[in-house]
């Protein structure tokens, strides 16, 4: 049994569903106690009931509440997020904002709010869920793409001040998960490349991809739960590619 994170206690935002629960069950396995952050009251308040956790139901859209959090926790999962598939044209400005307040300005408040704890005890994990699309761009997601762009660029700052007091940050970079997010996907991609949905997986969504198959919640959350302990001490500032072989191309 992997007690490695007994002790610690771990935020994940987006926790009920997805990514995040996937993240929060790992991490509670190896004896964290979790915070299940999300938008989803019941989603949350289900998974925190399972793990023995806490639920926090929290939009963090609000950011002017986010400024005046104080967060105890020491470890971090950045990793609720949105997407709109739309070309630049026709991209509405407040989603737009939208998505850069839901995915890089709240991660920046919720490390903000909890690096003086981590501080204070000399040690924090900052994990934060970025994608391949930090690393690479496709078309039509001018939003996501910033955002995990500047998300991954907030990770090395954070990384760059938090060393010496014994506080790591990365990314994880996973191609297409098996996710709520991707699946609502499908419709608008099969639009807006003109061909029929059952065609996107192939013809869209994998193509630039070695391993022909979407990732699984649980392997990014078996990253998440190793950078999360002792043994990932020494990494820090550095982007985890999980994407099947995409951004060797």
């Amino acid at each position: 049994m992997d007690n490695s994170l007994n002790g610690r206690k771990a935020l994940v935002t987006g926790g009920a569903s997805g990514i995040g629960a996937a993240c929060a069950r790992a991490l509670a396995a190896r004896g964290a106690k979790v915070v299940v952050a999300d938008v989803d009251a019941s989603g949350a308040a289900a998974l925190a009931d399972e793990l023995g956790g806490t639920a926090w139901t929290v939009d963090l859209l609000d950011t002017e509440a986010l400024a005046a959090l104080s967060l105890d926790c020491d470890i971090l999962v950045n990793n609720a997020g949105i997407q709109k598939v739309a070309p630049i044209e026709e991209f509405e400005p407040a989603e737009f904002r939208r998505i850069l307040a839901l995915m890089l300005e709240a991660p920046f408040l919720l490390i903000r709010a909890a690096l003086p704890h981590m501080y204070a005890n000399n040690f924090g994990r900052i994990i934060n869920i970025s994608s391949v699309h930090g690393l690479r761009a496709s078309a039509y997601k001018s939003a996501y793409v910033s955002a995990k762009h500047g998300l991954e660029g907030l990770s090395k700052v954070t990384a760059l001040e938090g060393g010496e007091h014994g506080v790591t940050s990365n990314c994880i970079n996973p191609g297409y998960v098996r996710t709520p997010l991707v699946e609502r996907q499908i419709a608008d991609q099969a639009r807006l490349h003109g061909i029929p949905e059952a065609e996107v997986l192939a013809k869209v969504m994998l193509t630039e991809s070695a391993v022909k198959r979407l990732v699984e919640p649980e392997e990014v959350a078996s990253l998440a739960a190793w950078m999360a302990s002792d043994d990932a001490g020494m990494v820090t500032g550095a982007s985890y590619t999980m994407d099947g072989g995409w951004s060797a191309r």
